[in-house]
């Protein structure tokens, strides 16, 4: 089967970065799917494992989380799904990933595809839905009010993809208040169109903009992106006893002047699941049929912004860039491998 993979990690430009290649079919043992993947979308964790992680010697790394498709094959212990099912997923962090015409996964990380959504636009959702959504509500368990606190949230970043979907989750399942951050016409634009009720700027101090609100200081941040940069503002606009979240990498974090106001601050990892097995790995599955649901409904939109094809080397380089860029709005999505 075709993939698109890497022997040695580094930077995106090098002829090297991402080849295309031919590997094995793969066969589903226990709860394993088999889909034949017919669009992938590209996020952060892609170009951050290109990076820095090397396969086994002589061996390929094949990156992409995010997919949907159609099952092809399962497992001889799986039970949710048949050949035929259309599915939409973010896969697991440890295993071969969705950038080839065939993947393995297991059920329990899997959902229904949205029935109203195109293969790409349900593509773009699964990896930023699932850590949205556990941010909001596993981690900051934003439906227990902080006591005297607005309830409102912040959402740093609201035009990326995790913002994008976070602020409609939020938006359509809580009464909060949601405030996020963008700085440039399109992305400010974007957020509101997104469901926001007011957009500030990242570009500029936080915790004055929210003050000018005249909402109150919020029971909620969740950070998405920069945390470093702007936890001494987080730390004066939180709410005493709120709750803080983040998902990105900082190097160094220094969370100690949240300490004053006994503000709990939370990781957000959406493969710990499938990463540990945990008790709970199936509740992904069922988020996301959740979330399928609720597009279907029409009370969420995809984040997808731009379509590339085919899925093959020279886009998926392409697609990296634009992402490591840091300049992309909503989700990137790949569609369609080359005819053969």
């Amino acid at each position: 089967m075709r993939a698109i993979g890497y022997q040695q990690p580094g930077t995106i430009e090098r002829d090297e970065a991402l080849v295309d290649i031919e590997l094995p079919m793969p066969k589903p043992e226990g709860r394993d799917i088999l889909v034949e993947v017919k669009a992938v979308s590209v996020n952060p964790v892609d170009f951050k494992v290109r990076k820095g992680s090397a396969p086994e010697a002589g061996s390929w790394k094949v990156l992409g989380w995010d997919a949907a498709g159609t099952v092809a094959a399962v497992g001889p212990d799986a039970r949710r799904f048949k050949p035929g099912d259309a599915v939409f997923y973010a896969g697991a962090i440890g295993r071969s990933g969705t950038n080839a015409e065939y993947h393995l996964v297991d059920e329990r990380i899997v959902g229904t595809k949205p029935k109203t959504l195109d293969w790409a636009a349900a593509a773009a959702l699964p990896l930023t839905a699932i850590t949205a959504w556990e941010a909001l509500f596993d981690r900051l368990d934003v439906k227990r009010p902080v006591p005297g606190a607005a309830p409102a949230i912040l959402i740093i970043g609201g035009a990326g993809g995790v913002g994008s979907i976070a602020i409609q989750i939020a938006r359509a399942l809580t009464d909060l208040t949601i405030i996020t951050t963008a700085s440039r016409p399109e992305t400010i634009a974007w957020a509101r169109e997104m469901g926001a009720h007011h957009v500030i700027d990242h570009s500029k101090p936080l915790a004055g903009q929210i003050e000018a609100l005249g909402t109150g200081a919020p029971g909620f941040v969740f950070s998405t992106t920069h945390s470093d940069q702007y936890i001494d503002e987080i730390s004066k606009l939180i709410a005493p006893q709120g709750r803080f979240a983040l998902i990105d990498d900082p190097a160094k974090l220094d969370i100690n002047p949240l300490k004053r106001k006994s503000v709990s601050t939370h990781f957000e990892f959406m493969f710990t699941r499938s990463m540990f097995e945990t008790a709970d790995m199936a509740e992904q599955g069922k988020l996301l049929d959740e979330v399928a649901r609720l597009l279907d409904a029409g009370r969420l939109r995809s984040t997808l912004t731009e379509r590339f094809a085919p899925i093959d080397a020279a886009t998926l380089k392409r697609v990296h860039a634009l992402i490591e860029s840091g300049t992309a709005r909503g989700k990137l999505v790949l569609e369609g491998f080359p005819s053969a």
